[in-house]
């Protein structure tokens, strides 16, 4: 493919740049200038351009719409307190959105096209990086079924997009969750550890239900029985009981969080012991009971970390306590954020620096 110096670039003709209130920032309300495109056919993947943001043509019958051929992933790029812009597990985040491509018969996208599109992407519209403390640009690339044809069948013709957003830092009041004892987000065998579009539709409908009863999101058990904890909303969750960090161990039910393996990777340093396993409920019911549950929160690329203040387990409430600045959860994610801004030696080499000139 063309590098970075070569790859087609169509300038918008009037920037909506200006129009950004950059002190309030809703997640997605505004939309960066420009966008990668690039079409598969004829079994490969076409030269991506950089157009400006905007519509699509597309057909009723393009085979997304009907047949869920739909991947997603979500990433940021932070400003650096030396200017340039970091993108955070650039490449954690290309190969986990080639897994969920190969579960949805999707084409890969090589790495230095992934690379260098993006790389080209975010110089183009750099300016459009926040630099306030704890704002970062939102980047999602998205991948779908563009063949119009209603015959059930895998897809022939595919779109390559990355779009990008500026979002503040992520506020939240802690979660009340309900544990989900009916419904399920997906089961062992399914697409639960892939970014596809219908992970996320299914899910709204008992969410829905949840935030009407009066929580916020909901505690995800097994498919089977309902007796293990999976994740909290389109978050993984972790836990700290009796002084050790605990998650749910994956399987192909379970999200492969990139912000849930930085947090591990920075237990073991910080000599924090963790433990990844099944999680009972009934585990986690008696640890709140005898208070050895002293922290629990939510972990994904929007939010870091969201702490968890209750959960709820057939109609009765458990109480978690509230952070506070001994907590693990904020000192890991004080530690995220010094690495994502060259605060802190990036020693695992997470960040893909970008010159800003």
């Amino acid at each position: 493919m063309a590098t970075n110096n070569e790859i087609a670039i169509k300038h918008t003709n009037q920037s909506q740049f200006p129009k950004v209130d950059f002190n309030n920032l809703d997640f997605g309300k505004y939309i960066s200038d420009h966008m990668v495109v690039a079409n598969y056919a004829n079994k490969n993947w076409g030269e991506p351009e950089i157009i400006p943001y905007g519509d699509l043509p597309m057909s009723p019958a393009m085979l997304s719409l009907h047949y869920g051929q739909s991947i997603f992933e979500g990433m940021k790029a932070f400003k650096m307190k030396d200017g340039n812009i970091s993108i955070f597990r650039l490449k954690k985040h290309h190969a986990r959105m080639n897994k969920s491509l190969a579960r949805m018969c999707m084409p890969q996208i090589s790495e230095p096209m992934f690379t260098e599109t993006l790389r080209t992407l975010i110089e183009l519209d750099h300016q459009w990086v926040p630099s306030s403390e704890g704002a970062s640009l939102y980047i999602r690339p998205i991948v779908f079924a563009s063949e119009p044809r209603l015959g059930v069948k895998v897809s022939d013709l595919y779109k390559f997009i990355i779009m990008t957003t500026p979002v503040g830092p992520y506020f939240s009041k802690p979660y009340r969750l309900k544990v989900e004892d009916h419904y399920v987000r997906t089961a062992e065998g399914g697409t639960g550890f892939a970014k596809c579009a219908g992970n996320y539709g299914g899910a709204f409908y008992p969410a829905q239900v949840a935030k009407e009863e009066g929580f916020d999101q909901v505690l995800w058990t097994d498919h089977k029985d309902h007796q293990y904890i999976d994740e909290v909303g389109m978050m993984n969750v972790m836990f700290v009981i009796n002084g050790k960090l605990i998650t749910p161990s994956l399987n192909t039910a379970i999200l492969d969080g990139i912000t849930r393996d930085s947090i591990l990777t920075l237990a073991k340093e910080m000599n924090f012991p963790i433990e990844e396993k099944r999680i009972k409920l009934t585990e986690l019911e008696k640890s709140a009971k005898d208070g050895s549950l002293t922290e629990a929160f939510g972990t994904g690329t929007a939010a870091v970390v969201a702490p968890i203040q209750s959960f709820n387990i057939h109609g009765v409430d458990y109480t978690i306590p509230l952070p506070d600045a001994n907590s693990f959860q904020l000192k890991v994610k004080k530690q995220l954020q010094d690495i994502r801004s060259g605060v802190t030696e990036d020693k695992h080499q997470w960040n893909h620096i970008i010159k800003i000139k």
